[in-house]
């Protein structure tokens, strides 16, 4: 974080929550100084933050708010969080892509935008525990091809949709979806997460989701996590996958430097898509890969 007089209240709550969710708690002291702020907008930063659910205040500081480990909040109240980031996440993830090649998408808020950009890549299988995945595939091909268009104009994705039990965030889960997961091979899987860090790894609320994942990631020659850079630090209920099963983490510019350093000593490759309002960017790969 820098220090700014000018950042305006939604960015400098977002640095905030960002540390807070990083280090695990912050001081006010720390804040103010960091921010260069005074410590009453500090403490009404806090204030708002708190009353939004996502720090719980303590004598001096905030720390992540206790018990939301388990907490699962359904699809349309995920849709609305960082929504520019998700985009520019789903928008270069879809170029790792290739035609004819056989996807797998997990549940969850980015991995469905990703999905609208997948159509355009012809050829493709793509494996699904995601409703709203499948009906974003097969709303595609009830409409006209336009004269000219690639993925559903004459070279549709086949869609396998696994079956399961519906969760809150729209995925299926359970044991018909863990063996209809471990029975199938994909070429790269993409997969949506409630929280990775270097201590739990990929974790999620939901504890058969995160059994379906194990599946799904035991079954992928390439991982590839979707995720915003709000998700760095944030840890859910059960973990399902350590870091070293990731192959490439895509995520958006609005991780911090000093994140992005820490994550390069962890995972061979890191992906960090241009902001969304600069359409034209390309991509920047940040790991050894890369070096």
């Amino acid at each position: 974080m820098s220090d700014n007089h000018n950042l305006l209240a939604e960015q400098r709550r977002a640095l905030i929550l960002d540390e807070v969710r990083r280090r695990g708690g912050v001081r006010v002291n720390e804040l103010t100084r960091r921010l260069n702020v005074s410590d009453m907008t500090v403490r009404r930063d806090l204030d708002v933050l708190s009353r939004q659910g996502v720090v719980a205040k303590v004598h001096g500081g905030a720390v992540p708010v206790a018990g939301t480990s388990s907490h699962e909040p359904g699809f349309e109240d995920r849709s609305g969080l960082e929504p520019g980031a998700k985009e520019a996440v789903a928008r270069a993830a879809a170029r790792l892509v290739a035609p004819g090649s056989a996807v797998a998408l997990s549940g969850g808020t980015t991995t469905f935008a990703l999905a609208r950009h997948l159509l355009e890549v012809p050829d493709l299988t793509v494996v699904t525990n995601s409703v709203r995945v499948s009906e974003v595939f097969h709303a595609a091909q009830r409409r006209p091809a336009a004269p000219g268009g690639r993925g559903a104009a004459g070279a549709p994705a086949t869609v396998v949709l696994t079956g399961g039990v519906r969760t809150p965030s729209d995925s299926l889960v359970g044991p018909v979806a863990d063996r209809a997961v471990a029975s199938l091979h994909f070429d790269v899987l993409f997969l949506g997460v409630h929280g990775i860090s270097a201590e739990a790894g990929l974790s999620t609320p939901n504890l058969a989701e995160a059994e379906t994942n194990r599946h799904f990631v035991r079954s992928a020659r390439r991982v590839v996590v979707t995720a915003d850079h709000t998700k760095w630090g944030a840890v859910g209920l059960s973990s399902f996958a350590p870091l070293d099963a990731v192959d490439t983490w895509v995520t958006d510019a609005g991780m911090p430097q000093e994140v992005r350093e820490q994550v390069r000593e962890l995972l061979p490759d890191l992906l960090v898509a241009p902001d969304h309002r600069e359409p034209g960017n390309t991509p920047q790969r940040q790991g050894p890969s890369s070096e």
